[in-house]
Parts: C-alpha cells; structure tokens; sequence
C-alpha cells in the first residue's frame, strides 16, 4: 500500500511511502486484539479494592438473641452480613490482574489493528518535523492544516521529540508515541493514526 507523504502545512508533498503488507494488509484478527486489549486495560488495574469481612468489622462479639423463637433470621453478633454496619460476605480482596500473553499472540494484534487502520483509510503520513520550543499553539495549527482538529489522534514518532510531546501534551484527544512502543490499545484508542515518515520505516519491520 502506498501513501502520499504531507508537510505539516497540510501540503501534498509529491512523495510516497510504502506501507508493508505484512504489517498493515494482512486479515484482521479480532480474538487476539480483545486477548491484547483486555491484557492492557487488566495490567492498568492497581487490585487495591478491600472490603471489611465478618472477622474484621468493629464491634462485640456477644451474641444479639437467641438460636431459635425470634421469628427472624440467625443471626449472632452485631458484625452479622444481614445487619446493617456488618460485615460484608465474600467482599473483594487485593489481587493482581495481570496476565500473560505469548509474544507471538501480541504481535498478531498489533498487525492486525495497523490493519484495520489501513482498511478504514484511517493512516496519514506526514514529513520529520520538530518545533523550535514547546508551543501548544504550533501543534493546534499543525492538526488544523492536517484536517485533524477535535480529532482524537495518535502521532507515531521514530524517537524521542521533546518540543513536540511537551507542545501536545495540553490538547484533549492528542496522543503521542514512539513506534517502538506502540501497542495494540493505543492504536484502536484514536480515530486517526498519523505517522511520520521515519516512524513507517520502524512499523515496517514489525513482525
């Protein structure tokens, strides 16, 4: 698949990039980006969540009535589930979401959703820019000559860019990563997928 390459003015720069096929043409997998998404979204998770059970609430532990004849529910102390201020019964505990996927399986993902960004004509290729300081204006009129403002979108980067991040990192919807560490989540999250023309050349030899 090939791409025309824009300048950050939002002009047809005459030239075109490549897209390999093995990265952004191969047949969606939908299982494996749920697996790759569900895995991000759990590994976000701190399992901090605690709730007091019967043997840890406040309170005595003489029994409120007797076994039988009261014409209601057993119940023994004031820490009983069915009283109001008990504890509560199987309440969650501290645990780890985080799970484990092959490396091959994450892979798959990853090609799959550059896939469905390519298939939905979703992918824009801009020129290497850098700003000269961090502006946010600089970034709000590059989205505005791309057609892309009020559009949630992520900027592909080759490397780090400071001035860029540091100019983005202000506006709702603008995300920014470096190709090496771009993920399933991240490119499905944003409506438009803009890359540069050295980060294409780094998503080319995904595998």
């Amino acid at each position: 698949m090939e791409l025309a390459v824009y300048n950050i003015k939002g002009e047809d720069t005459g030239k075109k990039v490549v897209l390999n096929d093995e990265v952004f043409g191969i047949e969606p997998n939908k299982h494996v980006i749920y697996l790759a998404v569900k895995q991000y979204l759990a590994n976000q998770r701190q399992g901090t969540h605690k709730a007091k059970e019967r043997s840890e609430v406040a309170g005595s532990t003489r029994k409120l009535g007797r076994q039988k004849g009261g014409g209601g529910a057993r119940r023994g102390d004031i820490n009983s589930p069915v009283l109001v201020g008990g504890g509560r019964v199987f309440g969650p505990r501290p645990r780890d979401y985080r799970f484990k996927l092959n490396k091959k399986v994450k892979d798959l993902a990853r090609r799959s959703a550059l896939s469905y960004k390519a298939l939905n004509n979703e992918i824009l290729v801009v020129e290497d820019f850098t700003f000269e300081a961090p502006k946010t204006k600089e970034f709000i009129n590059f989205a505005k000559n791309i057609k892309l403002e009020g559009v949630k979108m992520l900027l592909v980067l080759a490397g780090e860019n400071k001035n860029v991040t540091l100019s983005a990192r202000n506006i709702p919807g603008a995300n920014i990563i470096n190709a090496s560490q771009i993920n399933t989540y991240k490119v499905l999250d944003n409506k438009a997928l803009v890359l540069t023309e050295s980060s294409v050349a780094v998503l080319n030899d995904l595998k």
